[in-house]
């Protein structure tokens, strides 16, 4: 998650030794090269979205939560942050 982050957060600083880690932990370079793809063009299309002002439906959230769980849910956050309705089964 740290790489994932540094990526949306700060690209320009990611370096050599931030993707030795990941070797480090069994990750190959096209295992790195997806984590750094999939974290960027969430978070481009997270700020895409932000821009335009699209709110997912309540429902769609609410499933999300349920299937990933509210940390994962919570942490899987870039941009806009939604709150899921208590209310919804």
């Amino acid at each position: 998650m740290a790489l994932a982050e540094k990526v949306v957060r700060n690209a320009h600083q990611v370096t050599r030794e931030d993707i030795d880690v990941l070797r480090a932990h069994g990750f190959s370079d096209e295992q790195v090269l997806d984590i750094i793809l999939t974290a960027a063009s969430r978070s481009f299309f997270s700020k895409v979205t932000d821009a335009v002002g699209f709110r997912p439906p309540d429902t769609c959230l609410k499933q999300t939560e349920n299937l990933l769980g509210t940390d994962s849910f919570q942490a899987l956050m870039v941009g806009r942050s939604y709150t899921t309705p208590e209310s919804l089964p």
